[in-house]
């Protein structure tokens, strides 16, 4: 535990000196609350709904910082690590290579959560943001869209041979995921077509699985998201676990 906690504190400082996750993960999704709340302000989603655009919203632009930790900075990190061989120096030591891992999984979950935080309380205190479902359901949730991103990570990290694919295959899956997905576009404004190429996307069902537990949408409206996201989370997790290249 001391070897963990070591490890945790000098990883987070190097994490907050790149200021990427800080500014994509934590900053990022809040000036996204911020500009839809000036501009939609407490208008309805559409006519006759019973909820706000933002309230519509959130459970996207929570899911900013998840994509950003496990699509971007999840491989990233992995691939640099073995490319200057740190991976293979742990194997000599009495500390695992998994333990790296297990702390970078740690870093880019409290970045997430962190952003949840921020993400509501910028919200609530200044828009009227308001949780319609159950705090808990919503949380089960977010764990699952979670791991099922951050497998994803593990998975483009852990069989990149270099740092250069990795950053190639992150931005194939980031960009789409991030525009199309509807963490930033809200995916109700895209066209038929849009929406149905979208729908491929992991993040696109974790995001509508977000959407209908912060809402407090019917349970069966999210039967599907729910199955494809612990298919997508065990998929990637075992081949990586089958294939990870530690050097």
């Amino acid at each position: 535990m001391k070897a963990f906690n070591a490890l945790l504190k000098t990883e987070i400082k190097l994490s907050l000196r790149g200021m990427d996750m800080f500014i994509f993960a934590l900053c990022m999704p809040v000036v996204m609350v911020i500009i839809l709340g000036m501009i939609f302000g407490s208008k309805p989603a559409f006519e006759g709904a019973d909820y706000t655009f933002l309230e519509q919203s959130f459970g996207a632009i929570a899911t900013i910082a998840i994509c950003a930790g496990g699509v971007m900075g999840l491989p990233l990190v992995i691939s640099d690590y073995r490319g200057k061989r740190i991976l293979k120096r742990f194997k000599v030591t009495p500390i695992s290579p998994v333990l790296i891992l297990t702390v970078q999984l740690v870093i880019y979950a409290l970045y997430a959560f962190l952003s949840l935080v921020l993400v509501y309380m910028v919200g609530a205190l200044f828009f009227g943001l308001n949780m319609r479902g159950s705090w808990l359901f919503f949380l089960g949730a977010y764990l699952l869209v979670m791991a099922s991103i951050f497998s994803i990570g593990l998975l483009v990290g852990g069989l990149s041979p270099n740092m250069k694919t990795a950053s190639i295959i992150a931005s194939l899956l980031y960009f789409p995921m991030l525009i199309f997905s509807g963490a930033t576009l809200p995916y109700e404004v895209m066209p038929k077509a849009l929406q149905t190429l979208a729908d491929v996307l992991p993040l696109t069902q974790g995001i509508k699985l977000l959407k209908a537990s912060s809402l407090g949408l019917p349970v069966e409206s999210v039967f599907e998201p729910v199955i494809l996201m612990i298919t997508v989370a065990l998929i990637c997790t075992v081949l990586s676990v089958r294939f990870f290249k530690w050097e």
